[in-house]
């Protein structure tokens, strides 16, 4: 399935960037990527995919070919929810599907929470519909703190981009996303970065570097309370070497994404389905082979929300 085109949707802040395959006539599927990565992100997956759906993979506000949002004003996790929201009026669309990796899903289930009329399937790729922290209320103003810390910091350097040979830039990448791999890496970097006279620079809006600004962490009495609101149906599709916490310095600990399953199982019963497949967190790019019959099965399954 070759690429159909290359979108810009028109947003207050200048626009944000996408880019679509397969039929324009088929039911659509909005695809989100993870932190910090872009749409190019399903370049792999998506050719792979039934080809009588209309697949629409968005670069998120200051990521990608996105514009960035105007000095003064920072990012945070409803910002992101809102833009799905946004590409969804410019599209005309009423009823879609979502397929998130990693951040991408976070967002999109939060989406699916507030608008769950508008969701039909939900395809979580390593993550989780929610960013939880155990000690919500303890490091709460911490988080806010840091994240608004963070933005005036960035907003009062004067220092330019870094500009660097497209080597480097790969290693770079690289070394701070182990889980990629070179080819990966490469595809992604396409979306990722500008060409300027004496070398690459990244594109993505140096204020979104910190997870407080892209991840909304809530307590477990929220979430539970959260998912009670889902009518789509969830396919959940966790890589075994893949991450078990937005923090990754918490990433050993397995307890909290297991009372995160525990609780979609118990909630949405036989609207929820879990597969682990071996790989790891960038498994719907460099083993996009294995994922998507999984998917493909679920797009192209007949249930609905509350049949």
């Amino acid at each position: 399935m070759g690429l159909l085109s290359e979108l810009k949707l028109a947003v207050p802040w200048g626009h944000i960037a996408a880019k679509a395959w397969g039929s324009l006539k088929g039911p659509p599927v909005l695809c989100l990527h993870g932190w910090l990565d872009n749409a190019n992100s399903f370049n792999r997956l998506i050719p792979l995919l039934p080809q009588d759906f209309y697949y629409v993979a968005m670069d998120f506000g200051g990521h990608g070919l996105s514009s960035h949002l105007s000095p003064g004003f920072p990012y945070y996790s409803q910002d992101f929810v809102c833009q799905i929201r946004r590409v969804a009026a410019a599209l005309k669309w009423n009823r879609f599907s979502l397929m998130g990796h990693s951040f991408g899903g976070t967002v999109g289930g939060m989406f699916s929470c507030i608008f769950p009329e508008m969701v039909d399937k939900l395809i979580l790729l390593d993550s989780a519909p929610f960013a939880l922290e155990t000690d919500e209320m303890e490091h709460l103003l911490t988080y806010r703190r840091k994240a608004m810390e963070h933005t005036l910091q960035v907003e009062a350097a004067t220092k330019p981009s870094s500009v660097v040979s497209p080597e480097e830039m790969l290693q770079r990448f690289l070394k701070n996303n182990p889980h990629v791999g070179e080819e990966c890496g490469k595809l992604l970097l396409e979306r990722g970065t500008t060409q300027v006279a004496t070398g690459l620079m990244l594109n993505r809006d140096r204020r979104i570097t910190l997870p407080e600004h892209c991840f909304d962490f809530i307590s477990r009495e929220l979430f539970a309370h959260a998912i009670r609101k889902l009518q789509a149906h969830v396919l959940h599709i966790k890589a075994l070497q893949g991450f078990y916490n937005v923090r990754r310095v918490n990433d050993s600990d397995k307890e909290t994404m297991l009372f995160l399953i525990g609780v979609l199982k118990s909630v949405l019963k036989e609207q929820y389905q879990f597969v682990e497949v071996p790989g790891n967190h960038y498994i719907h790019m460099n083993k996009a082979h294995h994922v998507a019959p999984i998917i493909s099965a679920f797009l192209q399954s007949q249930e609905s929300p509350g049949s």
